[in-house]
Order: C-alpha cells, then structure tokens, then sequence
C-alpha cells in the first residue's frame, strides 16, 4: 500500500457559525404544548413546563444542552472525561460541577432541580442506580430523562450501563436525543438547527474519509481497563466504534454485543489487530485510563508487545468523547481517517 501524503486537516468539531445560519435560514418550528409526554426507556416521562434548573449527568448529554443555548438552565453537572470544544467552552466551563464522574442523590438535590437528564443508565435506572433510581427522583418531584442510545439498548433495564445492544447505535438515536431534549426544554429552532448541522458534519467526514479507500485493515478501540495488565475494555461491534468503523470502512475485530466487553490480551493477540486505538481523556478512574499507560503496557508487556499493531507502530489516539454515543463521534471518523492515512494503510 502506498503512502499518501497528509494535506491540510479538515476539523470537524462543534462550529457553532453553521449553527447560527442554519436557525436564520429555517422556518421557526411550533412552540411546544405542555405538558409533554415523552416515551423514555420503556416509560413515560411528563414535563408540565419547560425545565428552568436542569442537572445533566454525562458530558456528552451536558453537551448537547449546552449546542441548544441552555447553559443558564443548568446548575449542575456530572461525568467529564475531556475537554470541552472550543464552540462550547465559553459557556461550558462556568457550569457548576457537582462531581467530575458521578455525583451523589444529595449533591444533585441540592441543586433543586426540576428536570435530570442522564447520559448513562447505569447514573440513573429503573432499580439500581450509581445516582438515584427513577422513583427516587420521583419522590421528589424531579422528571428525569436518560439518552435513547441507552433506552435501546437491550439490557437497559438491568442499569448495566455499559451492556449489550442489539441493534447498531445510529446518529438516529442521537438526532432522538436532541429532538426530545429541544422539544422538552421549548427550542424546537436550535434542535433543528443543531440536527442540521450534525448531518452536514457526517456528509463532509464520510466524504472525506471515502476518498482515502482503508483496504482490509482491521482496528481495536481500548477505551480502559480496571488493571493496566488485565483485561481491557474494548469496542463491541454495536457502540459508536463501530459507526466510526463503517463510515471510514474499516472492521471491528471485536464482535461481542457488548457495548465495552472486557477481553483479555491473550484473546486480542489471536484477533491480531491491524491498528488499535486509544481513549485519551481527564478522567482517572481506572489505571487504563491515561493513555501514556496504554501505550507503556502496549511497548512493554510480553504478549501485547507481539501485537503487529505495536510491532508497526500503528497506534491512533482517540477522544473518549468521540468513541462514546455523542455529538463528538463524527470527530473519531476524522480522527480515525487521518491517522491511517498518516500510517499508509489506505491506496
């Protein structure tokens, strides 16, 4: 395969001019009718007006509020694993954060909130629940709400969080979750908007990524790992890896239906990937979150060293946010495109 020289990057992240012309050009959508009933993980949720102090827990969830013009409704926050964008940090970073992963039922409560929004089920959940479960919430008078990208998956109701799908996650689920938030929160114009935009992005990222034509080059994602040395939390072939995947033609070597399984080393050098790719993030739960640990595990340990993605240094880094189901997987598909084209694995 020849090497392709790497012309000038193309950024695909949060453009918020697109934003702005997209809302002047469209027609104004309805205002919404309260109250609202909304069909939300096999149950319905109710808004009698328009949220006024939202608690959103998941950055990729605080994200999407903060691109509909929502940051002064938000008093609380939970989850961050990366920096914020440029298009959002000015009103992102003056958010209150409760926790930087999940925060507590009473720190959340104290924020009074009307309305709590959840990127992940396993922060909020029909029984068992890292935050508060649905009736606790209720108890109090809270709505809450959690991202259809979990709702579908088929084990949700268990609050695994990270558990398995039955069904590829699509930017629909995505384009879901921004509807139904704009339409819960009264700002159907920004929702369209928004959706618009994020359309446009994924034309111009699958366009680009076309025209660099990876042949028969297989890719592991390593989100983490709870030991360093241990088993690794890796891409299942239903989450956003492998949407990123599919748009940049490249194949998954995981094939488990679990959103992030945990597969031992062993298993991956039986796999043999062509490429693997690596989370970077702020977070440091687990030791595999740093990726200067990755890497150093990757260089250094007897089996994963033997790896011919290590032995040919065809290693990417990757954003956690893009590798999650948020508005941020479009930039993987850049990411992904232009480390392989840097690595003369494309014609």
């Amino acid at each position: 395969m020849s090497r392709i020289s790497r012309g000038p990057r193309r950024t695909i992240g949060m453009l918020a001019g697109p934003l702005l012309a997209l809302s002047a050009t469209q027609a104004h959508a309805q205002p919404t009718q309260y109250p609202v009933d909304i069909r939300n993980c096999q149950r319905t949720v109710s808004v009698d007006a328009a949220p006024e102090r939202a608690v959103s827990i998941g950055q990729g969830t605080t994200e999407i509020l903060l691109s509909l013009g929502l940051a002064e409704r938000i008093v609380g926050t939970g989850i961050w694993l990366a920096p914020l964008p440029a298009a959002l940090a000015e009103a992102g970073n003056a958010l209150p954060r409760l926790a930087d992963n999940s925060p507590s039922f009473e720190a959340v409560l104290n924020t009074r909130p009307d309305f709590v929004a959840a990127q992940w089920v396993n922060d909020i959940a029909p029984e068992q629940a890292r935050v508060a479960t649905f009736d606790q919430f209720a108890d109090f008078g809270v709505t809450t709400y959690v991202s259809p990208a979990e709702c579908a998956k088929s084990d949700f109701s268990a609050g695994s969080g990270d558990g398995a799908r039955s069904q590829a996650w699509s930017m629909d689920l995505l384009n879901l979750e921004i509807a139904e938030l704009a339409r819960i929160f009264d700002v159907q114009d920004a929702g369209d908007a928004l959706i618009a935009a994020n359309a446009a992005r994924i034309d111009s990222a699958a366009s680009h990524a076309a025209t660099l034509q990876a042949r028969d080059v297989s890719v592991l994602y390593w989100f983490s790992s709870p030991q360093i040395d241990g088993e690794a939390y890796v891409a299942g072939r239903f989450g956003a890896p492998a949407w990123i995947s599919d748009v940049v033609g490249v194949r998954n070597v995981i094939t488990s239906d679990e959103e992030w399984p945990l597969v031992g080393w062993e298993t991956i050098s039986g796999l043999d990937p062509d490429v693997i790719v690596l989370s970077t993030m702020e977070r440091r739960n687990l030791p595999g979150d740093d990726v200067a640990a990755k890497r150093a595990f990757l260089q250094t340990d007897p089996v994963a060293s033997q790896l011919s993605a290590v032995r040919n240094g065809h290693l990417i880094e990757m954003s956690a946010q893009s590798m999650n189901p948020t508005l941020r997987a479009v930039d993987g598909v850049e990411t992904l495109a232009d480390g392989l084209r840097l690595q003369g694995l494309t014609e």
